[in-house]
């Protein structure tokens, strides 16, 4: 049971069929420290889950490709199930396309967006009254590439993001160096073309989020070991790039940017860094600017997705190469991270999302 010390965060990763690419802990929000629930398995490549913010389902993707795996991706409903915790799946349709890596629910909680990567593809699912997932309203695909040959030969679907007033959707194409801007229809699930913003080139956009101003907008990007600011237009939808800051200082061992997350007071912005396996600190300024401040160790190997507890003294690393989740202390006056205060085993981890309870 949730309360103001402790909290419910459900784990997944790229586990096969037979391991429990889904488990449930108990979060101790004054000491760190993290006690399973139960582990579930029964789920393919599982590598990115979304609870639906009435904690009652959860939604995940299966990050398999038809050439690879011999089945295309695929999105799943499942109803969360308690005392005792269980997970079972209610439906599921193709994503399509190959590799999907992301979920984003609108704001209404009424729409789930999916991005295809290997196929540079994204989907858009009705979520229906059982928390079912009806028949795909929407799908876009995209075609490009970038210089970087060897990741940017087409286009990559990495993520997607809502405006804070619902009207656009953001899709950060990590092949083409874009980010696609789309008017979103919540009336009957379609995304029409607005515009495209390009990045640097080469850079990779990856993942996005918004400052809670609605005015600044960040993006990480993968493939140059960087994250820029962008200035929002709210009223035409339009992105700005301001500023490009590096994630780490010059000359460091072969890098990739993953993930990104604000501290609750919007103080701080964290971002991982995999192969440095860092978690980099930039601190934000009143109107959202960005300056980096330090790097700390991420506690294991390959941090691709984290996430800040409710409390917001502690961040949660999924190491994937590692296999392990690492609970780090927060000190929220300065952002610093701490050592850490625990540590535990799981296959391939790669998505770290905290069960909060219905609003």
């Amino acid at each position: 049971m949730s309360s103001a010390l402790s909290s419910q965060v459900l784990f997944s990763g790229n586990a096969s069929l037979d391991q429990a690419g889904i488990q449930a802990y108990s979060f101790d929000e004054v000491t760190g420290k993290l006690k399973l629930i139960a582990a579930f398995s029964g789920f393919e490549k599982p590598s990115y889950i979304l609870p639906h913010p009435n904690a009652k389902w959860l939604y995940a993707v299966s990050e398999t490709a038809q050439q690879s795996d011999g089945v295309p991706g695929s999105v799943l409903a499942i109803a969360i199930e308690k005392d005792p915790m269980r997970l079972k799946v209610i439906n599921r349709h193709l994503s399509g396309g190959d590799w999907p890596c992301h979920l984003r629910l609108d704001r209404s909680a009424k729409w789930l967006f999916v991005s295809n990567y290997q196929s540079g593809s994204a989907a858009v699912f009705p979520i229906l009254e059982d928390g079912s997932l009806g028949e795909r309203s929407d799908h876009l695909q995209w075609q490009g590439g970038g210089p970087n040959r060897s990741r940017q030969a087409g286009a990559h679907a990495h993520s997607s993001i809502l405006s804070p007033d619902n009207r656009f959707l953001i899709v950060a194409d990590l092949g083409s160096d874009l980010l696609l801007i789309h008017e979103f229809d919540p009336t009957n699930g379609k995304l029409k073309f607005h515009q495209r913003i390009a990045a640097r080139p080469g850079a990779g956009p990856r993942h996005m989020l918004f400052h809670p101003n609605g005015q600044k907008f960040y993006v990480t990007n993968e493939l140059d070991n960087s994250v820029t600011v962008y200035a929002y237009d709210s009223l035409n939808g339009n992105l700005s790039p301001m500023d490009t800051l590096q994630t780490l200082p010059p000359d460091m061992p072969e890098n990739i940017v993953a993930d990104l997350h604000l501290s609750s007071d919007a103080h701080w912005l964290y971002v991982s860094n995999r192969g440095h396996n860092s978690l980099a600190l930039f601190r934000v300024d009143e109107d959202g600017g960005l300056s980096r401040k330090a790097i700390y160790k991420c506690g294991g190997n390959w941090p691709r997705n984290f996430s800040i507890s409710p409390g917001g003294r502690f961040i949660l690393v999924a190491n994937q190469n590692s296999g392990d989740i690492c609970s780090l202390p927060l000190a929220p006056d300065s952002g610093e991270i701490g050592e850490p205060v625990d540590s535990i085993n799981i296959p391939h981890p790669t998505c770290v999302q905290f069960l909060l309870p219905p609003v």
